[in-house]
């Protein structure tokens, strides 16, 4: 396919890596086949994109727009005030840079500017990373042309007709990695010959997880197995003080893992939230994992990224609330059951979508030149 005028895109959304990461993806794919693309998006004041995307090379506007207060009421005049000002403020910008298509990744400044476009008649894509619809998308799917699903089933939110099934774009470095598992168990100071655990509570750790490990943290060292734990920055000071007077050998407690494509290929049992955007990475990877949902999301969506494995037998589960008495027990059992791991990776890789990002671009690029 061949333009005559420039390809112009806007990517809006984010709050959270889970919709950062897969938006930066699907902008390089629609890069690698049109080089010259001009590509802006539009995040959240304050939010994690406006680092994250210039970051990655992208031009990046904020909105200065926030959710709804739930608890004080009287607050949501000033949330009405800043939708209304990002909604003038999404017109000007769609005014300004002229797209021809925008894709929404889920995430505040999502809403605003896809309202907008598609009262201007801009095409709109959505891309809906967990098997449970968000509230932004499942309004916008009325006036988006194109919605890429990462679920199966998406039917019960959104018009049959516009469902492409696509899978998440994940990061690439942890697909690429050259490491052999014993390279990748070596870079962490560990033994090649035990088994490993990896310990991964999200971008910001998780308190639950973290808990449930400090309070069997005994019981792990003796276990014969060994563990790589990524506490998050937030909780890493406050663990090193609990765990000062023991000798860990078998333990590594890191605040964060730069490298997690050789932390993946270390592991050979991972326990982690259910984050839409961690279980694809799993998926591709064949990762066998226990899920621990984090409760404290919207619509309790990690619960149900969770079960669609569960009931696949690709992943098995712990809720957060039984999660100090059960999970440590759950996870030492399962990593020396070698049948059970090589059950849990075949089911998984069954329900890989690679080539995510490459198939969303494509679907954006249509809609921008005006093939159906």
């Amino acid at each position: 396919m061949h333009m005559d005028k420039e390809m112009r895109i806007i990517i809006s959304g984010g709050g959270t890596g889970g919709h950062i990461f897969p938006a930066i993806s699907i902008a390089n794919a629609i890069k690698g086949k049109y080089p010259d693309a001009s590509i802006l998006f539009v995040g959240a004041l304050g939010r994690m994109e406006m680092q994250r995307v210039p970051a990655a090379g992208y031009e990046i506007v904020g909105l200065p727009i926030c959710g709804f207060d739930r608890k004080n009421l009287l607050k949501n005049v000033k949330v009405l005030y800043k939708i209304w000002k990002s909604q003038r403020m999404a017109k000007k910008i769609i005014k300004d840079f002229k797209p021809m298509v925008a894709v929404g990744v889920g995430g505040y400044a999502s809403g605003p500017t896809l309202n907008k476009c598609a009262s201007m008649g801009i095409p709109c894509l959505i891309q809906e990373q967990n098997s449970y619809a968000g509230v932004t998308n499942k309004l916008l799917a009325k006036k988006a042309e194109k919605i890429c699903a990462a679920y199966e089933g998406m039917e019960r939110f959104f018009p049959a007709d516009k469902i492409i099934l696509t899978g998440n774009p994940v990061r690439q470095a942890l697909l690429n990695t050259p490491l052999s598992r014993e390279e990748a168990v070596n870079t962490f100071g560990l033994d090649p010959d035990k088994k490993t655990i990896l310990v991964v509570g999200g971008s910001l750790g998780a308190r639950t997880i973290n808990e449930s490990i400090l309070q069997h943290i005994d019981e792990i060292e003796a276990s014969g197995a060994q563990m790589i734990w990524q506490t998050g920055k937030y909780y890493h000071s406050d663990i090193l003080q609990k765990t000062a007077g023991k000798s860990l050998k078998n333990i590594k407690i890191l605040d964060f893992i730069s490298d997690m494509g050789a932390a993946y290929k270390a592991a050979d049992l991972v326990i982690s939230r259910a984050g839409a955007s961690s279980i694809s990475e799993f998926c591709l990877l064949g990762t066998p994992v226990i899920l621990v949902p984090s409760p404290n999301v919207a619509e309790d969506h990690q619960t149900k990224n969770a079960m669609a494995l569960v009931e696949k037998e690709a992943a098995m589960y712990v809720k957060d609330a039984e999660a100090t008495e059960k999970l440590v027990g759950l996870a030492l059992t399962t990593v020396k059951d070698n049948e059970k791991l090589s059950d849990l990776s075949r089911n998984i890789l069954k329900l890989a979508l690679p080539n995510s990002a490459e198939i969303i671009a494509d679907e954006v690029i249509k809609l921008a030149i005006g093939e159906k």
